[in-house]
C-alpha cells in the first residue's frame, strides 16, 4: 500500500477503505507520509467528498492516534460542543445545569481565534483558575463534584492537529467531512457518553446557510451514532451575537447573571434547549420532562452552586462569582450612538466578533495575548426600536487607540431602518 495509490483513488472519486484510511493517518502521525502528499489528498477529499461510511472511519482512526480517555465509570458522562460564534458562552451555563440534574459533565474545550472566542479564554478571566489539570484530577473532579471543563491534552488527537495545519494553508478547510471527523475526533476521544452539538449557522458562524449547517449537524451526528455514543445537534442561529455580553470577562459576568435566573432571553432559551438535550439522552428521559428539571435546576440556584463548586475545586476564586463587581474593567468604556431612529435590521455578528478582537478580546495567532476586560455590551439587539442619539453598545478596551477603529466595525455591523426585520427562530433544527 502506498500515498499516491490512494491519492489516486480518491482523485478518481472512489471510496476509501478502512486499511487505507489507517495507513493515511499512521503516515501523517509518523511522518512516513510527506505534508505535501497529505495536502493532495485533503484536496482530493475537498473536492469528492467523502462518504459517510468514510468519515466515520476517518473520525475513529484520528481520535484513536493519541491518548483516549475513558470515562466509563463515571457514567453518564455528557459533552459538549459548539461550532463557534460570537458572545457563545453556553457550555458555562449549560454544563452546571446538566451536572446539577445528575449527568456527568466530563469536557475539553478550546480557545478563541478570529471572530469567535474560546470556552477556556473565558473561564482564564477568572482569577486563579485552572485550565490544565492531570487526567487523574479531572476524572477525580468529575467523580467528585459532576463538573469539570479543561484546556483539551496537547496528546489529544495529534492526528487532527496535523491536518488542521495543512488544511488552513491549503485551502481545504471548507470540507464537511474533514470539519466532521476534526471536531468529533477530539469529542470521541475524549469518552462521553452522551455528545451534544450545537451548530452555528449565519453570519458570524463557519456554517453560513441552512442547508450547510444542516449537512454538518448530520455527519457529526451519524459518526457520533456509528461509534456507540448518543448524539444530538441543535442548529442555531449565529445572525446576530448571542446574548447581550461580548468579550471573556463580560461573559463570564452575563453566565453568572443567567445563572443567577436572569441574562438575556435568547441566551436562557438556548442553553435550557441544549440542557434538555443532554439530560434526555443521558437519562433516557422525555425531552418535557428533561426541560423541567433543566428549568427547576436553574430556578433553584442549584445550577450556580455547581458552578461556583467547579470554579472552587479548579482553583478559582468564588468571591469573583458571588460578586462580579469584583472583576477588573477595562480602563476606557466608549459609547455607540444610534444615527437615526428607527429599527436595528441587522447585527452582523462577525463584524461584531471582529470588533472585541480589535479592542483586544480576540486573537489572530494562538500565541497572541488577549485582554481579558474588553469586549462589547449590546445595549440593542436586532428588532429594537432605537431613537437618533440611544446608546446601542457600549465599547470597553485598554487599549485608547483601538478605540476609533473599533467603533468604526462596529457602525459598518449595523443596518438601521424604518421596517422591523424578520428575524429567524434561534432554534432552527435538530438532527437526531
Amino acid at each position: 500500500m502506498n500515498i499516491i495509490e490512494i491519492i489516486e483513488k480518491k482523485k478518481n472519486k472512489q471510496a476509501l477503505s478502512e486499511a487505507e484510511i489507517a495507513f493515511f493517518v499512521d503516515g501523517i502521525c509518523t511522518g512516513s507520509i510527506a505534508d505535501y502528499q497529505a495536502s493532495a489528498l485533503l484536496m482530493a477529499i475537498c473536492l469528492n467528498g467523502m462518504t459517510a461510511a468514510e468519515t466515520a472511519i476517518l473520525t475513529d482512526k484520528m481520535a484513536h492516534s493519541g491518548d483516549t480517555l475513558d470515562l466509563t465509570a463515571l457514567s453518564p458522562t455528557a459533552d459538549k460542543h459548539s461550532t463557534g460564534g460570537v458572545g457563545d458562552k453556553t457550555s458555562l451555563i449549560v454544563a452546571p445545569i446538566a451536572a446539577a440534574c445528575g449527568v456527568n459533565i466530563a469536557k475539553m474545550s478550546g480557545r478563541g481565534l478570529g471572530h469567535t472566542g474560546g470556552t477556556i479564554d473565558k473561564l482564564e478571566s477568572i482569577p486563579g483558575f485552572r485550565t490544565t489539570i492531570s487526567e487523574n484530577d479531572f476524572l477525580e473532579q468529575v467523580k467528585n463534584i459532576g463538573i469539570a471543563i479543561v484546556a483539551q491534552s496537547k496528546n489529544l488527537v495529534p492526528a487532527d492537529k496535523i491536518l488542521y495545519a495543512l488544511r488552513d494553508v491549503t485551502g481545504t478547510v471548507e470540507s464537511i467531512p474533514l470539519i466532521a471527523s476534526s471536531i468529533m475526533s477530539k469529542k470521541l476521544a475524549a469518552g462521553a457518553d452522551v455528545i451534544e452539538l450545537d451548530v452555528k449557522v449565519g453570519s458570524g458562524a463557519f456554517m453560513k446557510t441552512p442547508q450547510e449547517a444542516r449537512e454538518l449537524a448530520a455527519a457529526m451526528v451519524d459518526i457520533g451514532k456509528k461509534n456507540g455514543r448518543k448524539t444530538a445537534a441543535l442548529i442555531t442561529d449565529m445572525d446576530e451575537p448571542l446574548g447581550t455580553h461580548i468579550g471573556n470577562t463580560l461573559e463570564i459576568k452575563e453566565v453568572i447573571a443567567t445563572l443567577n435566573g436572569g441574562g438575556a432571553e435568547d441566551l436562557r432559551t438556548l442553553c435550557l434547549g441544549l440542557a434538555a438535550n443532554i439530560i434526555a439522552l443521558a437519562e433516557n428521559i422525555e425531552k418535557e420532562s428533561a426541560r423541567r428539571l433543566a428549568e427547576e435546576a436553574l430556578r433553584s440556584g442549584k445550577a450556580l452552586e455547581k458552578f461556583k463548586q467547579m470554579v472552587a475545586a479548579q482553583g478559582g476564586n468564588v468571591r469573583y462569582i458571588e460578586n462580579p463587581a469584583l472583576f477588573e474593567e477595562a480602563a476606557f468604556a466608549h459609547p455607540i450612538a444610534a444615527s437615526q431612529s428607527g429599527y436595528i435590521q441587522k447585527t452582523d455578528a462577525q463584524r461584531i466578533g471582529e470588533t472585541a478582537a480589535l479592542l483586544g478580546a480576540g486573537r489572530q495567532k494562538m500565541e497572541d495575548s488577549i485582554d481579558f476586560a474588553a469586549g462589547i455590551i449590546l445595549e440593542k439587539k436586532c428588532g429594537e426600536y432605537v431613537a437618533a442619539g440611544d446608546t446601542i453598545a457600549t465599547l470597553y478596551t485598554n487599549q485608547k487607540e483601538s478605540l476609533a477603529p473599533a467603533a468604526e466595525r462596529f457602525l459598518s455591523a449595523l443596518t438601521i431602518g424604518k421596517t422591523s426585520p424578520q428575524k429567524p427562530p434561534l432554534i432552527q433544527g435538530e438532527v437526531l
